[in-house]
C-alpha cells in the first residue's frame, strides 16, 4: 500500500495543510486528540472533501483538484472500523457481517466468509441480534463487516479506545491476524504508542493538522520515554509458563523471566516499564527482586534528559531508563556488561 498526501483543509480555525507518502500494508497515523487524525481519515475515506491538492491511493487518484477528480467512497473502495462499532441496531450479527459483501462486486470478491468467520470466532455468533454482544464482539463483527466488504485499503479509526484494557488486547490479535490472513492493508489510527508499537511498522505522526513525519513505532516510543508516565513500554509475548510457589517462571531467550501473574502454558502479552528495571555495575550480593539478568549494552539513547539504554540478554532485548548522572556514575556504554534487577510484580499481563 502507498497513500500519497498532499491536501490542504481549513475547518472554522483549524487549518490542515497535509503532505507526505506512507507505504507498507501495516501504517499507522498517531497524534493527540484534535491534532487532525480523524479528518485526514475521512477526506482518504471520502466521507470529506478537502479545499484543494491530491490523495492518491497506489496507482488510483482519489482526489485531485487540479484534475476535478473526487471519487465516491463507494469506489475508492476504502473501508472504515470506527471507534464504536456503529452496526445496524435492526439486523442480526449475520446480515450486518454480509452487508458490505452484498453490495460488493463480484470480481472483487476475494475473501472467503467461512474463512473470515472462523479467523474472527464469530460462528457462535451468527444467530444473535447486535445487542447481546459485549463491546469486544461487536468491534470483531465490525471488523469482519468492514473486510468483507474486500476493500483496497481498511481504515481503522482509534477502534480500542472505546474498550477498557482487558477486551482491547483481546481484540489486537484479531486485527493483526485478519490483515495477513486475508492481504488487506490497513492504516491504524491512535494516540497510543503501545497500539502503535503492536499494529504498525510505520507510523505517520500528526499534530496541529501538520505531517511532523514518518517513523518506526520503536522510535516513537524511545522519542515519548521521559514524556510517558509509564516511560517506554517493553512489550513481552511470553508462554509455556510453569507455576512454582506461587509465581510463574516463564521461557525467555536462554533464561527466564519469574512474574507474579500468568496463565500456565497459554500465551500471554505483558507490558514492562522501562522505569521498572533497576540496573548494577556489578552482581549484587542479595536482591529481593526475582529476576536479576546478566545483559550487555547494545545501544544508548537520549531522551529529554534521560537515557534509554538497550539491554541484550539471551537473543532477546529490554530497554531500561535512567538519569543522565546514573549513567555517567556507572559508566555504561555500549558492551558494558550490567545486571538488571526485575521485580516479579512489574509485569503487567495485557492479554
Amino acid at each position: 500500500m502507498k497513500l500519497s498526501i498532499d491536501i490542504r483543509k481549513r475547518l472554522g480555525s483549524f487549518d490542515l495543510a497535509m503532505q507526505s507518502v506512507i507505504e507498507g500494508d501495516h501504517s499507522g497515523i498517531f497524534g493527540a486528540s484534535g491534532s487532525g487524525k480523524s479528518t485526514l481519515v475521512h477526506m482518504i475515506s471520502g466521507l470529506m472533501t478537502p479545499d484543494s491538492g491530491e490523495l492518491h491511493l497506489d496507482d488510483i487518484c482519489l482526489f485531485s483538484s487540479r484534475k476535478r477528480i473526487n471519487l465516491s467512497p463507494e469506489k475508492r473502495r476504502i473501508a472504515i472500523v470506527f471507534q464504536h462499532a456503529r452496526l445496524f441496531p435492526h439486523l442480526g450479527v449475520k446480515a450486518n457481517l454480509f452487508y458490505g459483501y452484498k453490495r460488493c462486486r463480484p470480481e472483487h470478491r476475494k475473501i472467503s466468509p467461512e474463512a473470515l468467520i472462523e479467523v474472527l470466532n464469530l460462528g457462535h455468533l451468527m444467530t444473535r441480534g447486535v445487542n447481546k454482544l459485549s463491546g469486544g464482539e461487536k468491534q470483531r463483527v465490525a471488523l469482519g463487516r468492514a473486510v468483507l466488504a474486500n476493500p483496497r485499503l481498511l481504515v481503522m479509526d482509534e477502534p480500542l479506545s472505546a474498550l477498557d484494557d482487558s477486551l482491547r488486547y483481546q481484540i489486537i490479535p484479531y486485527l493483526r491476524s485478519v490483515s495477513e490472513e486475508f492481504g488487506v492493508p490497513y492504516l491504524f489510527i491512535s494516540h497510543s504508542i503501545s497500539e502503535m508499537q503492536l499494529m504498525t511498522d510505520q507510523v505517520m505522526v500528526v499534530s496541529e493538522g501538520r505531517i511532523e513525519g514518518i517513523s518506526t513505532p520503536d522510535q516513537l516510543a524511545r522519542a515519548g520515554m521521559a514524556s510517558n508516565p509509564k516511560g517506554y513500554l517493553n512489550l513481552l509475548r511470553l508462554n509455556g509458563a510453569k507455576k512454582q510457589d506461587g509465581l510463574f517462571h516463564c521461557p525467555w531467550g536462554n533464561s527466564e523471566l519469574i512474574i507474579s501473574e500468568g496463565r500456565t502454558g497459554e500465551e500471554s502479552l505483558f507490558e514492562l516499564s522501562s522505569r521498572d528495571i533497576i540496573l548494577f555495575k556489578q552482581h549484587p550480593e542479595a536482591i529481593s527482586a526475582r529476576n536479576l539478568l546478566e545483559c550487555c549494552v547494545a545501544e544508548l539513547f537520549d531522551s529529554d534528559g534521560r537515557k534509554g539504554v538497550v539491554l541484550e540478554s539471551g537473543g532477546k532485548r529490554l530497554v531500561a531508563e535512567i538519569v543522565r548522572a546514573a549513567a555517567e556514575e556507572l559508566e555504561i556504554a555500549t558492551g558494558t556488561t550490567l545486571f538488571a534487577a526485575i521485580k516479579a510484580s512489574a509485569f503487567r499481563r495485557l492479554g
